[in-house]
């Protein structure tokens, strides 16, 4: 009996230290391109966090990259997104256009532009993307002006960050 209970330890253990760790983290590329005088912005997050999220703030069900998927989700991703996220470029807050998504692996990245943009001395970014749903959610922007990069992470007690430039 003592090799059996030995021999059962010896398995659970391993098992144990190997326990899932769910990361809630979001990433948010910014890019000033002077020569199509617009901000580009792309946005990744994890495919079931969005999908809960949309389903439980509009009362829908996404099935995202199912044969049930719903035609029409491009809708609600801008409408979240709207939402969630607002930027203010050297002092003017600015509307951007939601241009599309894409589907890769367990990810959904979304593209964003903020056009008739000149030039970029400070981003300002109010991020609650998944906040809501998810306590521990952290947003990390990441921004890249010229030849100068800088980045900044979010969470639920800090929405606002500003990068300059």
């Amino acid at each position: 009996m003592k090799n059996y209970s030995f021999l059962l330890l010896l398995f659970i253990i391993p098992l144990c230290s190997f326990s899932v760790h769910k990361y809630y983290l979001s990433l948010t590329q910014i890019k000033f391109k002077p020569e199509a005088k617009s901000v580009q912005i792309i946005i990744n997050v994890f495919m079931d966090d969005i999908e809960l999220a949309l389903n439980k703030d509009y009362n829908i069900d996404l099935q995202l990259t199912t044969k049930k998927e719903l035609p029409n989700n491009d809708v609600y991703f801008e409408k979240y997104l709207r939402d969630k996220l607002q930027f203010t470029i050297d002092g003017t807050q600015k509307k951007f256009n939601y241009i599309g998504k894409e589907y890769e692996n367990d990810l959904v990245y979304f593209y964003l532009e903020i056009e008739n943009i000149n030039q970029v001395k400070t981003i300002k970014i109010n991020n609650k993307i998944l906040i809501k749903h998810f306590p521990d959610q952290q947003n990390l922007v990441k921004t890249s002006i010229g030849k100068t990069n800088k980045s900044v992470l979010l969470n639920k007690d800090e929405t606002f960050g500003t990068l300059e430039h």
